[in-house]
């Protein structure tokens, strides 16, 4: 219980600084928006460069990761099913999606795989998951369903390679795959500018809060709620099912998945929303009541599986 609440205690004190920042106004109009450029442009990037160049790539053929995979793409599969059958639009339905399934795996989930599972690297799966392949899957949509999807074909066939994000990626990929030892003047300045993001999202979520009206209210009631119950139910239910009914995990490994697939949608996802100007609501409030809502759940899951 104290790794979940000591994970979410460092969260809330990042985003109530960047509320207090926009209360003031001490970075101007514009704070929030150049945090967020900052943070896909240059700092996340570069973070996911450095952190994907040095990973083992061998922990992404595991069963654990299978059933993280699984259990993500069912609950996106849902919110996509639904989407598509109210005509939420492609960018919004992309990021519902995203906050159904795309766990808080860094700035939360090593915290809570540190002081819950006692070992950080066994959220390294999840980590590489959604670096390597949802996320330049997602941007990739975001960009082919907004300015991106209307230039020519060679163009939009480029996509990927062209988004800064899917970028740093795939480069930190290819790097991991080579066997390439990164030269130190290289890889620390991007270590220390990848030091950046996670700060800057935070910060930049808690400057969007001011002056925002209570979450769960207007168009997006519904698609946060449906996103919300996917996440913080639907992804650890059938993550436990899959993990337990048929890879026939018990004891730690059990508990590893079931806590990781626990984690609520991941504040980079509002930073998305932002940067493609779709569904910012929507991601902001996600955001903000699966981080609520998912305290009691992980303390549930701790207690009953720990």
């Amino acid at each position: 219980m104290q790794g979940v609440l000591t994970g979410f205690a460092v969260i809330a004190v990042v985003i109530a600084v960047g509320y207090v920042l926009g209360v003031r106004g001490h970075l101007g109009p514009q704070g929030r928006e150049v945090l967020t450029k900052l943070a896909f442009h240059v700092a996340s990037p570069a973070l996911l460069f450095t952190t994907l160049a040095t990973a083992d790539l061998s922990v992404v053929f595991s069963s654990r990761l299978l059933v993280t995979a699984l259990s993500t793409a069912a609950v996106a599969g849902v919110f996509v099913a639904v989407g598509v059958a109210r005509r939420w639009g492609a960018g919004r339905t992309t990021i519902g999606a995203l906050c159904s399934g795309y766990v808080n795996s860094g700035n939360l989930g090593i915290p809570i795989a540190v002081y819950v599972l006692g070992d950080a690297s066994l959220v390294a799966p999840v980590l590489l998951f959604q670096l390597v392949l949802v996320t330049p899957v997602a941007v990739t949509i975001l960009d082919l369903s907004g300015g991106g999807g209307k230039g020519p074909l060679w163009r939009r066939l480029l996509t990927p390679v062209r988004n800064p994000i899917a970028v740093g990626s795939l480069a930190g990929v290819a790097v991991a795959a080579s066997g390439l030892r990164v030269p130190a003047p290289v890889m620390d300045p991007l270590t220390l500018i990848g030091n950046m993001s996670v700060p800057a999202v935070l910060l930049a979520f808690g400057i969007g809060l001011c002056g925002s009206t209570m979450p769960l209210r207007g168009v997006e009631r519904r698609p946060v709620l449906l996103a919300v119950a996917l996440k913080t139910v639907g992804q650890p239910a059938v993550a436990w099912a899959l993990a337990a009914g048929v890879f026939g995990l018990r004891g730690a490994q059990l508990l590893d998945v079931v806590v990781t697939s626990a984690l609520p949608a991941a504040q980079n996802l509002y930073t998305y929303a932002s940067t493609y100007g779709v569904g910012e609501r929507l991601a902001r409030d996600a955001i903000l009541v699966s981080t609520v809502v998912s305290v009691p759940v992980l303390v549930g899951v701790a207690a009953v599986l720990g």
